[in-house]
């Protein structure tokens, strides 16, 4: 096949068509094994549906974790990252684009960020909460003080909650609380603290003059879709401010109009010292920020002490910039907001359903059994992709746009598929 041959040739010439036990065997023997077996091998998508290998079609519940924001293949945004790599694809940071600075500018403008904030660009969400630890590390003053009056040294400190997720890399899983992802790398990063969920007198009894920074997920969405409330991130404001402590928002699942609004910590009326965001940033294209608010948190990384070869690419900036303009363009927050509700009041009706948890499009639902796990199987069968983060609990984090329909479908197919769950469960435990 010569170049001209190439350019002419749809991407899926480009693979031998397979069946999709075909691919798995293949996929067994070529790829590294740590994400499992995969369920399905999907070949292509349209909006919220997707098609596996051997042509049946899924609702796609679950949008890539909350990635696909605006579904699979949006006809705006694909022409936008086709023009753009057709132009310019990748400069190195020796240099800059249009599509980075105007990336950048709009953050800060839909963040509400204040004078002298700034962004960094990296190419996913652990990356963007890496950058963020190293931040907080710069906040290591050297006249920190304890609460005994004696000076302490450097801030060493950094806490994060119980059942928080960050990430992977070696900082970010630092920050991860889950003991089956640390045990296998530790020593970790030292200095982090892990203090209880959601309360707030045992937030303030950590944060101290030591204390580095403070991460916070407004939503923990590993953990199964636990909201945080205003009252514990406002008063996770005061305890950092009075500490001289960073709070760093990670709303890499929960921002760019996953629950409504741009970020989820909006409705708490603070200001952060710093915010990460991914995911649904891109479209589907691999791009994450972190955002520092100020020009004090700002400064703190400096020239040379952080760096990336591909973000803030002009191919992935431009990604972004065309998702962050079909959302505002299309009444897409509007939707969010109507649509969840629509999930939300239809999944409590559902007899088995004990508990209903989220905001927007970012779902946690709670059965009244262990078998979460077989519900995922079973909604496949049934024609949709669904998560489940724990025993018991289903995570929902659909594209942006579904409709009142795509909805209704899987509410009207619920019950059925929990009662084959049950089934499954029970001939598993025979």
């Amino acid at each position: 096949m010569n170049e001209a041959e190439l350019i002419e040739t749809p991407a899926e010439a480009l693979v031998s068509h397979s069946t999709g036990a075909d691919w798995l065997a293949r996929y067994s023997s070529s790829l590294m094994g740590v994400f499992g077996t995969p369920q399905r091998v999907l070949v292509r998508g349209a909006g919220a549906l997707v098609w596996d290998a051997d042509g049946k079609e899924y609702l796609d519940l679950l949008g890539g974790i909350a990635v696909n924001a605006l579904g699979h293949a949006h006809p705006f945004v694909t022409s936008v990252i086709s023009s753009q790599l057709a132009t310019l694809g990748h400069v190195s940071n020796f240099f800059t684009s249009p599509t980075q600075i105007a990336l950048a500018e709009k953050l800060l403008a839909i963040t509400k960020a204040p004078a002298g904030s700034k962004v960094f660009f990296a190419n996913s969400g652990t990356e963007a909460n890496e950058a963020a630890f190293k931040l907080a590390r710069r906040n290591n003053a050297a006249d920190a003080v304890g609460s005994a009056g004696a000076k302490t040294g450097k801030r060493t400190k950094i806490i994060a909650l119980e059942g928080a997720f960050h990430g992977r890399t070696m900082g970010a899983l630092a920050l991860t609380a889950k003991e089956a992802y640390r045990a296998p790398f530790e020593p970790l990063p030292g200095g982090v603290v892990h203090i209880p969920f959601g309360d707030i007198e045992a937030l303030r009894a950590a944060v101290d003059e030591t204390t580095a920074a403070v991460f916070l997920e407004p939503i923990q969405g590993e953990a199964g879709v636990r909201p945080l409330g205003v009252e514990y991130l406002r008063a996770a404001r005061e305890a950092t401010t009075a500490a001289g402590a960073l709070l760093i928002l990670d709303e890499v699942q929960t921002g760019i109009g996953r629950t409504g609004k741009w970020l989820a910590s909006e409705d708490a009326g603070i200001v952060p010292d710093a915010v990460t965001l991914a995911k649904g940033l891109g479209g589907g294209f691999p791009v994450g920020a972190l955002i520092t608010f100020g020009e004090p948190t700002s400064s703190l990384l400096t020239a040379g002490q952080h760096g990336t070869t591909f973000g803030g690419n002009p191919v992935a900036t431009a990604a972004a910039l065309a998702t962050l303009h079909a959302i505002e363009s299309q009444g897409v927050l509007e939707n969010v907001l109507t649509i969840g509700e629509r999930l939300r009041t239809g999944l409590s009706d559902v007899d088995a359903v004990t508990e209903v948890r989220g905001e927007g499009l970012l779902i946690g639902f709670d059965v009244d059994a262990d078998i979460a796990p077989a519900m995922v199987t079973a909604a496949l069968d049934a024609g949709f992709i669904i998560n489940s983060p724990g025993p018991r609990t289903i995570r929902l984090a659909p594209p942006l746009i579904l409709t009142p329909e795509q909805a209704d479908r899987f509410l009207d197919a619920l019950p059925g598929i929990i009662e084959t769950a049950a089934t499954l469960t029970a001939k598993d435990a025979q």
